[in-house]
């Protein structure tokens, strides 16, 4: 059995605990001993860590990945995750996981936006949650995962049920579904309510669901139903800022069934969605004080990755292709952006192309729609149509004004220092196209930017909320602590140098500073900052 020793290190353990000068010694995939003397054993190889930390692997708890890693060349999109100390991703997230699928299933998934997670085809020959678990275990993934199943999968997994309220049949057969994909490994249930058929699901329907997972000891991830001012998802005269009622809304069906509630990427969407920050975490912290089990994550980006449809309202989405052609539904569509644009506090200007989805239009990735908007001689308006319809929904784009901008970062802020957000990258991993740059930098970020720059809180908290708290939350025992008998899943770097390598315009991010090596399972997977080709150490971890 193999040995490692990593020497001379300052250990900041994961638990919060103060960081303390040490050595690592790893047997095999588990750390075998901490030592805090000068007693060193005899190890196959090792790894002087002088002047640098020795952490945890970092968990990415919210990750997108999950529909590449079947994939036999899924490192070539992915290994930007180990550079940046990732040795974990939590998958099935926003409702969306690529298992269980149904035969209906299996064709909407070619023929609908969730081919936006992955712009390599996939054959999608398993059927269960088990099955598709297997699936990653062949593909030997470079990373371990924990994978949630997905509230949308499992409804679109019953015929014609995009736009309407399930039956009482077809409800019986999702919980019957979501129940066995709890007994074969999945460890959380995911919610994507701003997305179709999320979006169309009653509050009876979202209660049954909650009440399968609390029953099973199951967190439940929510994408709520708006994360701005006004949004497509409520009427346009509700005149409440649309994001509290939607946390709101959760917040009671979390309280009526008893499940765990983690809120995904808690954001303000639009300059004018960033007031209500405040009145949104003190709701958290109050329903938290009375004893709800709630959390919430976030990224230290003000740009998330989403769909070219995702700010489109449900009405037009649902007469979609005709709307495209229909002078009245266009005109109502134009007024209601227009005055959504206004009331939320964006332009077309915040939006960045990711990946058209067309391979003609490569050429457009990292330019805003405006700019695309002067180079085609249309509006604005009709340039995110023509993307739209020209794309069949597949363009990928980067939102901008998420809880800030670039020197106003004041409600970005007082999201990452609370201490009930976990950190995530929310990220969409692809070959090729305009990277996002969480999925290059999330991590180095917080703690070079984060921490050492702007002192919002210590390395050792930072790095108990992107190791063992995330754990935690997934079930997830033998990870994110560095102690005797847990996975050697470890993160070497230079706590003076390490950061992300921001984007500049057109130009995506790059490989992150300051890590020098990453281990998973035992296996060294990244040296010197750069990923080992071929070193497939991850493991598919069932709940």
């Amino acid at each position: 059995m193999k040995t490692l020793l990593i020497q001379n290190g300052n250990i900041i353990d994961g638990t919060g605990k103060k960081a303390f000068a040490g050595h690592v010694f790893i047997q095999g995939e588990q750390i075998k001993e901490i030592l805090t003397n000068g007693n060193m054993p005899e190890a196959d190889m090792v790894i002087d860590a002088s002047g640098k930390v020795i952490s945890p692997g970092f968990i990415d708890m919210h990750s997108h990945s999950d529909w590449v890693l079947p994939r036999e060349d899924h490192e070539q999109a992915m290994k930007c995750l180990p550079e940046q100390g990732i040795t974990t991703i939590v998958g099935g997230n926003c409702g969306f996981s690529p298992a269980p699928i149904s035969e209906n299933m299996r064709l909407l998934l070619h023929t609908t936006h969730f081919t936006l997670m992955n712009n390599r085809p996939l054959d999608y020959h398993w059927n269960s949650f088990e099955e598709y678990l297997n699936q990653i275990t062949k593909a030997r993934p470079i990373v371990n995962t924990a994978h949630q199943v997905g509230h949308a999968s499992l409804r679109l997994g019953q015929a014609e049920i995009h736009r309407r309220a399930l039956s009482k049949n077809e409800l019986d057969a999702c919980l019957k579904t979501l129940s066995l994909s709890f007994e074969q490994g999945a460890c959380a249930l995911s919610f994507g309510l701003g997305y179709e058929p999320g979006m169309y699901s009653s509050i009876s329907e979202l209660e049954a669901f909650c009440r399968v997972a609390a029953s099973m000891n199951k967190p439940v991830t929510v994408h709520m139903k708006a994360l701005s001012r006004i949004s497509p998802t409520y009427p346009p005269t509700h005149l409440k800022p649309h994001n509290i009622r939607a946390l709101k809304e959760i917040i009671r069906i979390a309280r009526s069934t008893g499940v765990r509630l983690q809120l995904s990427h808690l954001i303000f969407v639009g300059r004018n969605t960033w007031s209500t920050a405040e009145e949104c975490i003190r709701i958290i912290e109050d329903e938290r004080a009375r004893g709800l089990d709630i959390l919430f994550d976030a990224f230290p980006y003000t740009c998330g990755n989403t769909t070219i449809n995702a700010f489109l309202p449900s009405w037009f989405l649902s007469r979609i292709p005709a709307a495209y052609q229909s002078i009245w539904d266009k005109i109502r569509l134009r007024l209601e952006l227009l005055l959504g644009f206004m009331l939320v506090g964006f332009s077309f200007r915040d939006f960045q192309i990711m990946d058209p989805g067309i391979e003609k239009l490569q050429d457009l990735n990292g330019h805003r729609i405006a700019d695309i908007a002067r180079m085609w001689g249309l509006s604005p308006f009709e340039t995110v149509l023509k993307l739209s319809k020209d794309s069949n929904g597949q363009t990928v784009v980067l939102f901008h004004s998420y809880s800030g901008e670039p020197g106003n970062e004041s409600v970005l802020e007082k999201v990452l220092k609370h201490d009930l957000c976990l950190f995530e990258t929310d990220a969409l991993t692809r070959y090729g196209g305009y990277t996002n740059p969480a999925g290059m930098g999330t991590f180095p970020k917080i703690l070079g930017e984060y921490v050492r720059k702007r002192k919002l809180f210590s390395m050792e908290n930072a790095i108990r909320r992107m190791t063992s708290a995330s754990a935690d939350r997934f079930g997830i025992q033998d990870r994110g602590v560095v102690s005797a008998g847990k996975k050697a899943d470890l993160v070497i770097f230079n706590p003076e140098t390490i950061d992300e390598t921001p984007a500049k315009g057109p130009i995506p991010a790059g490989r992150p500073k300051g890590i020098s090596h990453v281990i998973i399972n035992g296996s060294l997977v990244v040296k010197d900052g750069e990923y080992q080709t071929g070193i497939r150490a991850g493991e598919v971890l069932r709940s």
